[in-house]
């Protein structure tokens, strides 16, 4: 008789249990349907009285917010430039930053003892003709950022090269291949009208760039040296406006005055409208110019003898 009453209480026991947990999710079933669901059309004091219940008022969901920061990357800067702000700034030496994108001037080519380039032209394809034995000067896109305080330099690279992608619009791709150019010679070209015409990045004016665009454009055309002394001020990591005759001889394939064509590269980081200007170049009678330091006023000759006066005119 005992083990009849004992096996009918664990029965009872078992089946009451069952019931409960049927219960349970049959409540919790009905609550998440009927409640949680529809809470917003219950009056303020219920949806109150279900806070309280479900505990949801003293177990507010909290959530870290990752600090961030504001860099500014200016046109015209190299990635020294930006190695150097970065090391201001404390976030890494300029060593570190240049390791990643890569050395100024250096064809990596003849220093294979070097930590190789990272190849960043499977992610973005307008690196497609650049060089993969030259670094990423050119294409560190001139803007404000706002990044995280923990980011790596390899993320900040990437938004850089991110935003040229956005920058850079399928309609100038397009154009640039129609006059059979590359984006490089494009980016190349930017650099130099960068740091030789007068950009207003505030009103958006490029138009003295865009002349000085083609003046660079023929002058390659016809086998005429660029003789650009912003590539020397490159060579020699300075912002002299004139060079001496000493640096105009300096062998280095950046030497736009020994070398005819392109340098092998860009000598910065160009903004859009030197962009916009290196691929939209204006025709004129020009075939020389000058900018008379602390001004913003280009100065046009035809001829040579009328540029070498107005080198005497207004550098003197």
């Amino acid at each position: 008789m005992k083990k009849v009453v004992r096996y009918f209480s664990i029965t009872v026991a078992t089946l009451f249990v069952t019931i409960l947990v049927i219960s349970l999710f049959y409540v919790r079933y009905v609550y998440r349907t009927l409640i949680v669901d529809n809470e917003k059309n219950f009056p303020p004091f219920i949806v109150k009285i279900i806070d309280k219940l479900s505990h949801r008022a003293e177990t507010p969901p909290t959530s870290l917010a990752r600090p961030e920061e504001t860099i500014q990357i200016l046109e015209g800067w190299t990635e020294r430039d930006i190695a150097d702000y970065f090391e201001r700034l404390g976030k890494w030496p300029n060593a570190q930053f240049l390791e990643v994108v890569g050395q100024p001037q250096i064809d990596y080519r003849q220093h294979k003892d070097w930590p190789p380039l990272a190849d960043w032209s499977e992610r973005f394809s307008f690196l497609k003709d650049k060089p993969g034995y030259y670094g990423l000067e050119g294409y560190l896109f001139p803007d404000t950022y706002r990044i995280y305080a923990t980011s790596t330099v390899e993320t900040v690279v990437n938004k850089m090269l991110l935003n040229f992608d956005k920058k850079l619009t399928p309609q100038m791709r397009a154009d640039i291949k129609a006059q059979g150019k590359t984006i490089y010679e494009i980016v190349t070209m930017a650099s130099i009208i960068e740091k030789e015409a007068p950009l207003d990045y505030g009103r958006q004016d490029n138009h003295d760039a865009r002349i000085i665009s083609g003046i660079f454009w023929r002058r390659l055309k016809i086998g005429q040296a660029l003789q650009s002394d912003a590539t020397l001020s490159y060579i020699f990591d300075d912002n002299e406006p004139s060079h001496s005759r000493q640096d105009l001889e300096v062998d280095s394939p950046y030497n736009t005055y020994r070398y005819r064509g392109l340098p092998p590269g860009p000598i910065c980081n160009p903004g859009l409208l030197a962009i916009e200007a290196a691929i939209y170049p204006l025709a004129s009678d020009y075939n020389y110019f000058l900018t008379p330091q602390g001004k913003d006023t280009v100065i046009y000759a035809k001829t040579y003898e009328e540029h070498l006066r107005n080198k005497y005119k207004y550098l003197k």
